[in-house]
């Protein structure tokens, strides 16, 4: 295995328990796990599938031959106002303890070290979190220190079809990465220590929560597959200095096509052979950033975004996108998919905002069956594990399947340089994008992160309220003082946003506690896996490198 720094920050204090009446129970700091067979999927979903090909959600629209699969996406309003189930006997809430467990569970932080007492990082450290809508969560997030290069890397993967695929690259990316930007002589004494067998060097440094676990049984699997790239890598040496954009787009490209090499290839394992096949028939978006001084560079494939929280010189807030969503919203995203294909196909490309009128995303890494031909497709399904053979989805082809591939892992890299003004870094997954716009994300984190937001004015958003309201309003804003102090995580503050806002844009305690009960097989219908990445950026190490340059 690659050898690695891990620099795990302890959890926090142990999640409050519920009362055992509770409906539905509280373990472990997550919503219990009820009805684990049943399926309801989300809007952008086609039918389910977990590690075992059973269950989890697509991003595809629904098919007849899986109706029975679905159920529509409701009113979240309606159905806590209307609804009557037979199965909850009386009305609750979640305690501010109880809902503090669940918002905190999967929370990290970590803050770059100082050095003779001054940082010399243009980050300061970052803050991040997950609040899980799927079972298990289909999201993942990675941050890593590259140790033989400058930089940092941070990076959120959404995945579909099951959390296969999002796992395996938020695992294997960043490696890929910074094994593009390695020099060849670094490259060489690398592959020279795996010939002798020594030590290697560590290319990275992780900052992982405890949950965010790698496969140790597909180790072994993924350092072959990363050796024999970087070996290319020294053939191909041209003795030029390797340029960031080039290298974000040659990593993201070459994992994919390993990801799909090794399900056609296989294992003799029989665990792993099955594994690369669930990796390469699920999908994953990702968008990572490198940040290397004052130069920021954004790679993107798929639905997930980058936002830049930028403070104006009157101290308020505006959001910068840094990335571009991959769908049928973006015009010259649909433009470039119709470009790669024939004319005669135009008609069939997008329908319902879908690309072949299934999937959302028009990037993404794995997603087999929207990149390799029929007879490839049926070959390695006959030929694979019952379970795969045995799955409807798995032996579906996509209808007006003619020239493949229709779908590309390759990412928009967008560079930015910063500046003083540059104060912080959202990355987060569609499922706070859904629920958020980037503006109130942009005020939120920064009012957060300067802790000015208790003395601006109270902002009704053109309502008619009355006293007894504008009551509530005060009443609330003294309560969320305290609920800032127990927030000690940007990513934390944000998601408790995302789930509880009201109209009014405060945190409605009875609605985020309703939101947090949900049992498994509604919560998918209200929202999303939420992941977010905060980064906070220095402006005294980023205004000095700024007068370097001049």
């Amino acid at each position: 295995a690659i050898p690695v720094r891990n620099s795990r920050l302890p959890l926090l204090s142990d999640a409050m328990p519920a009362p055992a009446h509770l409906f539905p129970l509280i373990r472990n700091c997550e919503i219990s796990r009820i009805c684990s067979t049943v399926c309801y999927c989300h809007h952008k979903h086609l039918c389910c599938l977990s590690s075992h090909f059973a269950h989890g959600q697509f991003r595809y629209a629904p098919q007849k031959k899986f109706a029975a699969l679905y159920r529509p996406k409701e009113n979240f309003n309606h159905f806590i106002h209307t609804r009557d189930y037979a199965s909850t006997p009386q009305r609750f809430y979640l305690t501010p303890p109880q809902v503090n467990s669940i918002l905190k569970a999967n929370e990290y932080s970590f803050k770059v070290p100082e050095f003779d007492g001054k940082n010399v990082s243009s980050v300061l450290g970052f803050d991040s979190n997950q609040l899980p809508a799927n079972a298990p969560i289909e999201d993942r997030r990675s941050a890593a220190t590259c140790l033989q290069t400058r930089g940092m890397l941070l990076g959120v993967f959404d995945g579909h079809a099951g959390c296969a695929c999002a796992q395996a690259v938020s695992e294997r990316l960043f490696y890929y990465i910074a094994v593009s930007l390695l020099p060849h002589e670094t490259l060489l004494e690398i592959e020279n220590a795996v010939e002798s067998g020594r030590a290697l060097l560590p290319i990275l440094q992780w900052h992982k929560h405890p949950n965010d676990y790698f496969s140790k049984e597909a180790s072994k699997l993924y350092f072959n597959s990363l050796r024999t790239y970087w070996q290319e890598l020294i053939d191909l040496n041209s003795g030029e200095t390797t340029d960031v954009k080039e290298a974000l787009i040659n990593a993201f490209k070459r994992l994919d096509n390993d990801i799909s090499l090794e399900a056609q290839v296989g294992d003799p394992n029989s665990f792993l052979n099955y594994l690369v096949l669930r990796v390469a028939f699920s999908g994953a978006t990702a968008c990572v950033a490198h940040v290397d001084g004052v130069d920021l560079h954004i790679a993107n494939t798929g639905d997930s975004r980058a936002m830049l929280g930028v403070q104006e010189e009157d101290g308020s807030w505006s959001a910068v996108n840094l990335s571009y969503d991959h769908n049928a919203q973006n015009e010259h995203e649909v433009e470039r998919v119709k470009m790669e294909h024939p004319k005669s196909e135009e008609k069939n490309l997008v329908k319902q905002d879908r690309l072949l009128g299934l999937l959302m995303p028009f990037r993404a890494f794995g997603d087999v069956k929207f990149k390799w031909s029929i007879e490839l497709q049926k070959r390695v399904v006959e030929s694979g594990p019952d379970q795969l053979n045995e799955n409807e989805y798995t032996k579906f082809i996509p209808p007006n399947y003619h020239t493949p591939p229709y779908l590309t892992a390759e990412p928009e890299v967008i560079h930015h340089k910063l500046r003083p003004q540059d104060k912080f870094l959202v990355l987060a997954t569609d499922g706070l994008w859904e629920t958020m716009h980037r503006q109130d994300v942009a005020r939120i984190v920064g009012e957060y992160l300067t802790g000015v937001h208790h003395q601006q004015p109270i902002a009704v958003g053109g309502y008619k309220v009355t006293l007894g309201q504008m009551h509530g309003l005060l009443a609330e804003r003294r309560a969320r003082i305290s609920s800032v102090f127990e927030d000690q995580n940007a990513a934390t503050h944000l998601i408790r946003h995302a789930v509880g806002n009201n109209e009014f844009g405060t945190v409605d305690h009875e609605r985020l506690s309703k939101m947090l009960s949900l049992p498994e097989e509604l919560a998918r219908m209200y929202r999303d896996d939420i992941t977010i990445i905060v980064v906070q950026f220095n402006s005294h190490v980023i205004g000095a490198c700024q007068n370097e340059e001049l």
